[in-house]
């Protein structure tokens, strides 16, 4: 079964503010996020957790990202 990613020309009002924040900030809306637009709540929620996550703070941004990859990579994760 697959879930086909939610475009921004099908995503409702809500969804596409979200969308144009992603472009913004991470210069592109991957598919997971696009996934994830199927429950815009859900999408909401997960942006303001992971912009909470990498926002300044007491660990550095490489350390962050070296526990982001190790943890996919411990996870099997191949995306």
């Amino acid at each position: 079964m697959r879930i086909e990613p939610i475009q921004p020309e099908q995503a409702g009002p809500d969804v596409q503010r979200v969308y144009r924040s992603l472009q913004e900030r991470l210069g592109a809306v991957s598919n997971f996020y696009k996934v994830l637009a199927h429950k815009p709540a859900l999408l909401r929620a997960f942006t303001q957790l992971y912009g909470a996550i990498w926002e300044d703070g007491a660990l550095d941004p490489r350390l962050k990202e070296l526990a982001y990859v190790r943890a996919s990579i411990a996870n099997g994760c191949e995306y």
